[in-house]
């Protein structure tokens, strides 16, 4: 009579660990509260571009200026503000199924690195919606993002302007970008590992004499 099926195919998978959701979750909400209430309180002291010179924290290299970036992370692809925010919808959904329809919640690493994202994401987002847009304000600006951080070289090599938001989605994805450099590094397995010490001896292996273990014969009377 067959074994029966040591792996049966409908098993279902094993369960997230009960943190992950709390994790995700903490990260994603406290990055998006900075990043809003950061945004809030900068603009409210130094006033809209161009009102206030910059406030120098490490003279001529680190300081706080306020501006409106039209486009994406860092001023990329300016005036598609309307495209990004649909991109960060499809992005934030994408994040929900990956981590825990797919499961890629097992992985401390990855929850944490999305979490980040997601923070990133919420922040942003609130602004390209025009949630914090004014009349009198420029119409341009509804579909903007607050910058505050000024970083530059000198003043020939300045970094655009960026907020928290901006820097939890860099930090988010270049764990993402170590995770698929190193793979089974931090928490998520291999594909292939392990393979071969979980796959058990089929049954024409398990009845043959040659793979039994040998024993010493019994002494001759």
């Amino acid at each position: 009579m067959d074994e029966p099926d040591r792996n049966p195919p409908n098993t279902p998978p094993p369960s997230l660990p009960k943190n992950r959701v709390v994790v995700f979750l903490g990260l994603a909400i406290t990055g998006a509260i900075a990043d809003l209430w950061s945004k809030q309180a900068i603009f409210a002291w130094r006033g809209l571009p161009g009102q206030k010179d910059i406030w120098w924290l490490i003279d001529g290299y680190f300081g706080i200026e306020t501006a409106v970036n039209l486009g994406a992370v860092f001023g990329i692809g300016q005036g598609q503000g309307v495209i990004f925010a649909s991109l960060s919808v499809v992005a934030g959904i994408g994040v929900l199924v990956w981590l825990f329809w797919f499961r890629a919640a097992h992985s401390m690493w990855l929850t944490v690195a999305l979490g980040l994202i997601s923070g990133g994401i919420i922040g942003n987002l609130y602004d390209r919606l025009g949630l914090w847009w004014q009349p009198g304000y420029p119409d341009a600006w509804k579909s903007g993002v607050r910058d505050w951080v000024l970083w530059q070289a000198s003043d020939q090599w300045k970094w655009p302007n960026f907020n928290i938001a901006d820097s939890l989605l860099v930090v988010g994805a270049c764990m993402l970008m170590y995770q698929s450099f190193f793979p089974g590094v931090n928490g998520t397995p291999s594909a292939t590992a392990g393979s071969a010490s979980s796959t058990p001896p089929s049954d024409a292996e398990s009845n043959d004499p040659k793979l039994k273990p040998s024993h010493s014969e019994e002494p001759t009377q």
